[in-house]
């Protein structure tokens, strides 16, 4: 049996897409309202991987400003074919509510590291779109289909807003061709979405996710002899799902995508969440990840290696994660990213001495907000900030920020008020729909730099402040963790991206106060699954 560390890719890195070239392996994440869009990693042995590219940086490619948490780009799929690298990706601009308004792009690049070209739109009709490059050089587009109308209306009664999986034969040149058919309603589980196709042996396989984003999601496999069906679905109906098993390692197991090695060997990569204890029940700290699992073929059918429907954990430390970011370079390091805009000099700069954020909107904005992170990878980690602020009013501040959405996250900020001149105090949203603030009492500061500091341990939080040549002092009251994650708030189903940590400045006077960042640094603790 052959085992892999799961997840490869720890963090939210959601509904990954798997293609080789050669001897290298490439997986493709969604980024929902994280600028620039879709991870892309490349490995050439399963278990390390390293960051390749980030496709989508232009405004022409994407503009997400605007979009409502967990909209943007949802589950793009990456493949290789005709001597290119073809990334098709949807931008959602709604979530709740009978519409999604879903638009489905593809863009093309010789290589995974070049610039990217601009969008082909395909269409509107759902989200999760997929692209089929068949032996005889046809190429299908497939995605789920978006049912508004109501109850009784779609093809599946379980979930019959999730309308069946369409598939249309595409053209680079002529776009579009025929008519759009519904080749699979999915199974009783319902939510179908995520399409993949795949040939072998004569038989078209169609990979799907379904269950929805929770507890309850999938992977199931349907077969035909020809690409229009009828699809017969697998004879255990899932190939991998965690859903009757809770106390597995890896739950909300589903969305992946097969690859065959060079030597014949079938991988399935599949999305995972590590849950723990939380005051609210379970919950995934760090969103939902990334893992591998190897695959046997017996009767035209695949199986788990292992067999069962549970995914594998596999072995071996990772360690965690220490990093110390250079702030004073020309570049802003690859693992952070911004929110939904594409004109990033509007919210940042580096100086060359630091990373100097411009006050933008606030923490709840959906358009404009001066807030640069990186992923929480495990449950228990510490990050640190040093901060040249000086704040000439309460209506700006800068600080570090534990983040998920405009109604999920905790922020030890500088900010100034009049009895007291610069202070720091914490500012949080604790899963809030109705996006009520909490504010801890202000703390006076020293002047000259200060250095903010979180340690979080998965359901518990706390912030630190300290001044040069000083111990750390806590800032505000201990926090509760378990808000900065799916499960926070209303649930699983209703967010579905992942924890971040990072550096935010707002002015809400709209001058565009700015502060500087000198050092940002971040550890984190691996436990075991």
């Amino acid at each position: 049996m052959t085992m892999i560390a799961n997840p490869v890719l720890r963090g939210f890195h959601a509904d990954p897409s798997f293609c080789r070239v050669g001897e290298v392996y490439y997986i493709a994440t969604s980024t929902f309202e994280w600028y620039p869009g879709v991870l892309i990693y490349r490995s050439t042995d399963l278990q390390n991987w390293s960051l390749a590219g980030r496709p989508l940086r232009r405004a022409a490619q994407l503009d997400m400003r605007g979009n409502p948490d967990s909209c943007g780009v949802w589950a793009p799929c990456l493949s290789y074919a005709d001597g290119k690298f073809w990334l098709v990706y949807t931008d959602v601009k709604r979530l709740s509510g009978a519409f999604k308004d879903a638009h489905n792009y593809i863009v093309t690049a010789e290589n995974v590291e070049g610039e990217w070209s601009d969008p082909s739109y395909v269409n509107s009709s759902g989200f999760d779109p997929s692209l089929f490059h068949d032996e005889d050089g046809r190429k299908w587009f497939l995605n789920m289909r978006w049912n508004h109308r109501g109850r009784g209306t779609g093809v599946n009664p379980a979930h019959d807003s999730f309308d069946g999986i369409e598939v249309q034969e595409w053209s680079p040149d002529a776009g579009l061709i025929g008519v759009p058919r519904v080749i699979y309603a999915g199974t009783d589980l319902g939510l179908t979405e995520a399409p993949h196709l795949f040939k072998r042996n004569g038989w078209y396989y169609l990979t799907t996710a379904e269950g929805g984003t929770g507890y309850d999601h999938a992977v199931t496999l349907a077969r035909a002899r020809r690409i229009f069906g009828p699809y017969e679905t697998h004879p255990d109906q899932h190939v991998m799902t965690a859903r009757f098993a809770s106390a597995h390692g890896l739950q909300r197991v589903g969305h992946g995508q097969y690859v065959e090695t060079a030597d014949g060997a079938g991988w399935h990569s599949f999305l995972c969440g590590r849950p723990v204890a939380g005051p609210r029940g379970r919950f995934c700290a760090t969103g939902r990840e990334t893992g591998l699992a190897r695959v046997v073929w017996r009767d035209d059918w695949m199986y788990l290696e292992a067999g069962g429907l549970l995914p594998p954990v596999g072995q071996g430390a990772r360690g965690g994660v220490a990093v110390e970011y250079d702030l004073t370079g020309p570049q802003l390091p690859d693992d952070f990213q911004w929110l939904r805009t594409p004109q990033p000099e509007r919210i940042f700069t580096m100086t060359g001495a630091a990373l100097r954020l411009i006050g933008r909107e606030s923490l709840g904005s959906w358009f404009e907000q001066a807030l640069v992170a990186r992923r929480q990878d495990e449950a228990v980690y510490q990050a640190q900030c040093a901060v040249l602020a000086d704040p000439p009013n309460w209506q700006r501040a800068a600080g570090l920020t534990t983040y998920y959405n405009r109604h999920k996250f905790h922020a030890g900020v500088i900010t100034h008020e009049p009895e007291l001149g610069r202070c720091a105090r914490v500012i949080s949203c604790a899963g809030d729909v109705s996006e009520a603030l909490t504010l801890s009492p202000a703390v006076a500061l020293p002047e000259g730099p200060v250095t903010l500091s979180v340690k979080v341990d998965h359901a518990r939080q706390q912030f630190y402040w300290q001044s040069a040549g000083q111990q750390l002092v806590a800032l505000g009251p201990q926090l509760d963790a378990s808000v900065i994650s799916d499960e926070g708030g209303l649930g699983e189903h209703s967010s579905f991206t992942g924890a971040f940590v990072g550096m935010v400045a707002y002015d809400l006077t709209g001058q565009g106060w700015t502060a500087d960042f000198t050092q940002f640094a971040y550890q984190s603790q691996e436990r075991v699954a």
